[in-house]
């Protein structure tokens, strides 16, 4: 049992330090970028290479893991993310910081197939639904406190860099002592996208409108609060406040999902989004606590719609085919969130910062015409036959999945067995 305890608390322990670096360095470039007077549309091509990374670093890292084992490709990823972040500060080059920003995505890919199959190998049957929310909680509040990181110094000089390259490397060190085994990593099936389309569309529209605004808010969101007049301080509390709003809003809208049908909440969740979105546009800053609580507003409700678009799509599979649907909507996700910072920027560029919210309302309401006209034309399933609601976090890799509790396919791992019966025989 202490051993268990120990091997949660080295994983939680590195997911802290490498989401709250990682988060850190996000918006400590945005915030740069605009400091060095970068168009905007140039900085949103220079920050999507960082979902490209990701997304190529999700399809492939299980290679190189399987060559060289978990602990070394772990020492790998996170060393290679300290040292890109060292390197951006040296030359404010818009071809070299769209390099690093590719490496930087595929080595957290790396970084988090790895963490998250630890985690998945210590889950059993009875404790999985818990650690899947336990991980999601860190996640966010690691993600949130990232932010708050940046008022440690001048955007423009080489500390805040140095700071998040410390807590990347640091992350090495919890699992790098580690005593645990590494688990098998299995690539996880993937369903067309074609078949998917015909069984979910809404599903799959729903992840790739995610993307989009989460994708797009996350990369521009300290350009936002930078041209409006947000010093650095306040644009830290602006990022932190929005993302802590998506971790709050997931459970009563889950409570909703669970209560009516799914299809008709991510409507509502696409109209209200968008409204906020709207009302963002228009008021701008000139009211700080209005915009932080529209903005967080916006950002709940956008963040919950991933989830509703997996329980959507997991309503209409058997349980066997779950964890495939569910590693194509994060590819869908993945690929909306490089959609998202190139429109974005084009639509601050040509409109001024109100474009990032005007895009954002735009796209809220694409999805709720394909989710009415869905409606209107496929049959719903009765709320009866839903599975229960589960507040997915898109922003993983196709690991994480599962260890989502509506999988029926889980399996323990032969080192939980083991040690469960060893318990048992002390017992």
């Amino acid at each position: 049992m202490t051993r268990m305890v120990a091997s949660f608390s080295a994983l939680i322990l590195s997911i802290v330090l490498l989401v709250s670096g990682n988060a850190f360095l996000m918006t400590l470039l945005g915030i740069r970028l605009s400091m060095e007077e970068v168009s905007p549309n140039v900085i949103g091509w220079v920050l999507v290479c960082y979902s490209i990374g990701f997304v190529f670093g999700t399809l492939y890292v299980h290679k190189i893991i399987g060559r060289v084992g978990h602990i070394r490709a772990f020492a790998a990823f996170a060393a290679m993310a300290a040292v890109v972040s060292l390197m951006y500060p040296m030359a404010v080059s818009m071809v070299f910081w769209a390099i690093l920003r590719v490496l930087s995505g595929f080595c957290i890919a790396g970084v988090l197939v790895v963490i998250e199959s630890w985690f998945s190998s210590r889950a059993t049957n009875a404790n999985r639904g818990t650690l899947f929310a336990i991980y999601q909680i860190v996640f966010y509040l690691s993600a949130a406190g990232g932010q708050l990181i940046v008022n440690v110094g001048d955007p423009a000089n080489f500390l805040p860099f140095s700071l998040a390259a410390i807590l990347l490397t640091i992350a090495l060190i919890p699992l790098a002592l580690t005593r645990m085994e590494a688990p098998v990593i299995e690539q996880s099936p993937r369903m067309s996208f074609f078949t998917l389309g015909r069984e979910s569309f809404t599903g799959v529209a729903g992840a790739l409108i995610c993307g989009v605004l989460i994708g797009g808010f996350y990369a521009l969101g300290p350009v936002y609060a930078t041209m409006v007049g947000l010093d650095v301080a306040r644009t830290s509390t602006f990022m932190a406040s929005a993302i802590v709003a998506a971790m709050l809003l997931a459970w009563p809208l889950g409570r909703l999902c669970d209560r009516f049908d799914r299809r008709r909440v991510m409507f509502w969740v696409a109209v209200f989004g968008a409204s906020a979105a709207g009302a963002v546009a228009v008021t701008g800053a000139a009211n700080l606590a209005l915009l932080t609580v529209l903005v967080g507003l916006f950002t709940g409700l956008s963040a919950t719609i991933y989830p509703i678009a997996v329980a959507i799509t997991n309503d209409r599979m058997e349980s066997n085919r779950i964890v495939a649907a569910s590693a194509t909507l994060l590819l869908s996700y993945g690929i909306g969130s490089v959609i998202g910072p190139i429109t974005m920027a084009e639509l601050i560029n040509r409109l001024g910062p109100s474009g990032l919210f005007y895009g954002n309302a735009s796209f809220l309401l694409v999805l709720a015409a394909i989710t009415s006209y869905r409606i209107s034309h496929t049959d719903d399933v009765a709320v009866a036959d839903q599975e229960h609601f589960v507040p997915a976090m898109p922003e993983t890799s196709s690991v994480l999945t599962e260890m989502d509790p509506r999988n029926t396919e889980f399996h323990q791992s032969p080192e939980v067995n083991e040690m469960q019966e060893e318990m048992r025989q002390v017992g």
